[in-house]
């Protein structure tokens, strides 16, 4: 599979995720509540199938820990 560059969470990463699904599924994110912002664009996540991550791209995931 072809790598790539990207900045997670201002973190330089190489990835072969081909769209923000698979790098939600690789970061372990499924059934947890997060938000996904691209490039500055925030992303909903009926979307992120279908939203390809391109070399270089800035992605920002924010997920909330429960607590009290």
């Amino acid at each position: 599979m072809l790598q790539m560059t990207i900045y997670l969470n201002g973190e330089q990463l190489i990835t072969s995720c081909q769209t923000l699904w698979d790098l939600v599924q690789q970061l372990d994110l499924i059934g947890k509540r997060f938000a996904v912002e691209v490039n500055q664009q925030i992303i909903p996540k009926s979307r992120l199938t279908e939203m390809p991550i391109q070399p270089n791209d800035r992605i920002e995931i924010i997920h909330a820990v429960g607590g009290g």
